[in-house]
């Protein structure tokens, strides 16, 4: 039961929000393609995201927890179908091998700088802080604890869309905190890296969005706006904790 209600909240995407989700991405590449430093990691680690999030919601991977197998053949896929943009044919055997590397290396990042510290100085401001994330329920909580996320975060406010049972950018993940947080979204605001997944998942639900476009991407709408937009963690705490 809920028995607070709060004034002001502010929720965090995880990947490519709490941590540069390029990193990891990159690695794999390197180690196992062996590609130089030529190579456009960046524009490669967008066309890998764009797949994932259509493959998975073609198979309703994200409101949901998928089985071992469809997962592991959603993830290899990704990498077949984004890196032939790129002139590379990959065997299954390849990716299967990029998909492992790249999965032991997500769960040896770290937070951007200044990330931890905002989210401890709002909780000590009282505001209520959270995320909201897609993805497999496990997964993502094993990005959250290498993060050591846990430590800032209240478990009842770690909201994954496997878990959850709708995925950004429906509207319903946002709505659905609410009802479970005892908010509103008039009181709410949410932090994210994707323009489609947050900008305008959020910004449907009614919350107030500032876009952490720390990648200096264009919007991908005109529709949406953020009520403000950031390029590192210092611009984000001036605009969360004004002094």
């Amino acid at each position: 039961m809920i028995s607070k209600k709060w004034h002001q909240a502010v929720f965090f995407d995880v990947d490519d929000t709490m941590y540069d989700h390029l990193q990891p991405t990159r690695g794999a590449l390197q180690h196992v393609m062996g590609l130089d430093d030529s190579f456009p990691y960046e524009a490669a680690y967008h066309r890998i995201r764009y797949y994932s999030d259509k493959l998975a919601a073609e198979g309703g991977l994200l409101h949901r927890a998928p089985g071992t197998s469809e997962l592991e053949e959603m993830r290899i896929r990704r990498f077949i179908l984004a890196m032939r943009e790129f002139g590379s044919e990959l065997s299954w055997e390849q990716a299967a091998r990029l998909q492992a590397e790249y999965l032991d290396r997500q769960y040896r990042i770290t937070p951007f700088i200044g990330a931890p510290e905002l989210m401890k100085d709002l909780a000590d401001a009282g505001v209520l802080v959270g995320l909201i994330t897609n993805g497999p329920e496990e997964h993502q909580l094993q990005k959250i604890r290498a993060l050591a996320l846990e430590s800032h975060v209240a478990p009842e406010h770690v909201f994954i869309s496997g878990a959850v049972g709708y995925a950004k950018p429906d509207p319903r993940i946002f709505t659905a905190v609410n009802e479970r947080t005892g908010t509103t979204a008039d009181v709410c605001w949410y932090v994210g890296d994707s323009w489609r997944n947050d900008v305008v998942g959020a910004s449907l639900a009614g919350w107030k969005v500032l876009w952490f476009n720390h990648r200096q991407t264009e919007p991908e709408t005109t529709e949406h706006s953020p009520y403000g937009t950031a390029a590192s963690y210092e611009e984000l705490r001036e605009m969360l904790l004004p002094t």
